[in-house]
């Protein structure tokens, strides 16, 4: 059994300016500049009807001032969203029809310049530095009757371009649901059901499929030969300290993720994992916080 450790409490990242506050927040993001996006509507789409509606997109970058995008014509319902580096945003609804062009890619001026598809089930999407999309399904989809889900984890172009699909090897087996993805400058890593390998992915390979006895975390932070991992079974707050070596996950230290004001994480939160980042933000709040384990 790895030893504890202290408490270890998040810091202060990112706050939605108070005069958003009575807006409602479809989603939220951190995208791969550091950039926080909050998805914003006068109240919730709704779930049983498919009527467009316009959104507006707040953006903070780290250090600045905050600006709008206006979003035309919205369809997704349950969104899934994130920023382009040429200052667009893409757009997709989590659950699709076999048929259904779910996914809406947006210009700087917040207008829709293409749509396209990538599958049903959505658990994750994130864009690269390059502005490449990265999408992890969650097990609806992998098992479902959408062959572009099947795959558990790909990469898109931004133009909707298939650019790589996971397949499985000889020290890696099928995706069963990408409960965990970082997409970081240099690798994207993905920790997926049923083993929990931590997989390293580089110029479209899995270059490495470490053994890791850390079960069903739903985040988790890279940095050297540092991984932390937030959420294992049934400990939503709980981090794990481990140490990478060629072939395995090494458990090191353990202990609580609290909120920068020293309070309980709660179980209920959304997290974006880039590199050595642990975005974090409680859905009962529209504020981010970070782990940072390059500085820690």
């Amino acid at each position: 059994m790895s030893p504890d450790r202290p408490a270890t409490r998040l810091a202060p990242y990112a706050r939605l300016p108070r005069v958003y506050r009575d807006r409602h927040v479809l989603h939220s993001t951190v995208d791969a500049y550091g950039r926080v996006h909050w998805l914003l509507t006068e109240r919730p789409p709704d779930p049983l009807r498919e009527n467009p509606y316009d959104a507006l997109v707040v953006t903070v970058e780290e250090g600045g001032r905050p600006y709008e995008t206006q979003l035309s014509a919205v369809r997704a319902r349950f969104a899934r969203f994130d920023a382009l580096p040429d200052g667009g945003f893409v757009l997709a609804n989590a659950r699709s029809r076999r048929d259904e062009e779910h996914v809406q890619v947006f210009d700087v001026l917040g207008r829709t310049s293409h749509t396209f598809r990538v599958g049903d089930a959505i658990e994750d999407l994130l864009v690269d530095e390059a502005g490449d999309i990265w999408v992890g399904y969650f097990d609806e989809g992998v098992f479902g009757d959408d062959e572009l889900s099947r795959p558990g984890l790909r990469r898109w172009s931004s133009a909707g371009e298939p650019l790589w699909a996971y397949k499985p090897g000889p020290d890696h087996d099928e995706i069963c649901d990408c409960y965990a993805l970082n997409v970081g400058t240099r690798a994207v890593w993905a920790c997926p059901y049923t083993d929990f390998p931590l997989l390293e992915i580089r110029d479209n390979h899995v270059v490495r499929a470490r053994a890791n006895p850390v079960r069903g975390a739903h985040a988790f932070a890279v940095h050297a030969d540092r991984v932390v991992f937030l959420g294992p079974y049934g400990e939503p707050d709980r981090i794990v300290d481990c140490r990478l070596t060629e072939k395995t996950v090494e458990q090191v230290a353990h202990g609580r993720l609290l909120r920068p004001d020293g309070g309980d994480l709660g179980s209920h939160h959304r997290i974006v994992c880039r590199g050595p980042r642990l975005y974090v933000r409680n859905e009962s709040s529209s504020d981010w916080a970070v782990l940072d384990i390059s500085v820690i």
